[in-house]
Parts: structure tokens; sequence; C-alpha cells
């Protein structure tokens, strides 16, 4: 399973609306750096982001530590609404 699938399948566990869960990896500007852009529903944000932003920084956490095991990148992850 690889970094945006990972990612994905910790959000869509979250959420309400899954069809509306999209995904996507970007190229970024630093080096050794992968940026994961997570766009959900506005009625989900609350059950991606958490009390305090503990959600989201549990999803970055896991995601990081996979990053680390296979290909050593920094993991940077975006949540929007759309």
């Amino acid at each position: 399973m690889n970094l945006v699938e990972l990612t994905e399948f910790l959000v869509k566990s979250l959420v309400m609306n899954q069809e509306n869960v999209s995904v996507k990896e970007f190229e970024s500007d630093e080096e050794n750096t992968i940026l994961i852009q997570v766009l959900v529903d506005n009625d989900d944000m609350g059950r991606v982001i958490g009390k305090g932003g503990k959600l989201a920084n549990a999803i970055r956490t896991l995601v990081q530590a996979s990053s680390y095991i296979k290909d050593n990148k920094k993991v940077k992850i975006n949540i929007d609404s759309f």
C-alpha cells in the first residue's frame, strides 16, 4: 500500500461521505518531500481534523511512519474541504 492509498483509507474510515474524498500526491519544491492533498466534504472536516487537530496529527504520524519505513521521505499532508 503506497502513501496515497494509506491516507485515503484512513480518511475514508473517518468520514460519512466516503465518495466525496479525494487524495492526490503532488510534487514538492523541497527535496525528499512528498505533498499529499486531501479534499473532503465540508460536513466531514470536523471528523477528519478532530478536537484540537488530534486526528489530523494522528493521520500525519501514521503516514510519516510508513514513509520512513519505505522511502525515508518527509510527508506533508494538507487537508481541505470543497
